[in-house]
């Protein structure tokens, strides 16, 4: 019966390590005020991983987009120096948590996510922009 417990807290621990992206990186989930202050930093990337079309209705400065729902997210990604700190935001918080889920489980050491999105950056009375 021991074994049998040791057995299931082991494959427990697997596929917890798994789903958390267990090649060593990690997603750290960010609010407004911590996602603000992460990315005054010039060593940080920010994307953006709404559509095009929603991208262009708004987003944080400096921001480059990649679109999770294009098809070819994990290709672009892929095109990034994993090695560098990157973070990253969608509208609520939902894509964006897929797509640093992925990154990590990719290789990216360095990967935040900004919880409630555009929506709680906005009601936050934090800026976007359209250029």
């Amino acid at each position: 019966m021991k074994r049998l417990k040791l057995i299931s807290v082991l494959l427990i621990s697997v596929v917890a390590l798994t789903a958390c992206g267990g090649s060593g990186g990690k997603v750290s989930n960010l609010n407004v005020s911590e996602f603000a202050t992460k990315i005054l930093d010039s060593s940080v990337t920010l994307v953006d991983v709404r559509t095009p079309g929603e991208f262009m209705s708004g987003h944080i400065t400096g921001a480059t987009n990649i679109d999770f729902e294009s098809g070819t997210f994990e290709a672009d990604i892929q095109k990034l120096d994993k090695a560098k700190v990157y973070a990253v935001y969608c509208r609520s918080g939902n894509r964006s948590g897929q797509a640093t889920a992925l990154m990590v489980k990719d290789g990216f050491k360095a990967v935040f996510n900004l919880n409630g999105g555009v929506i709680d950056w906005t009601g936050a009375g934090q800026a976007l922009v359209t250029n």
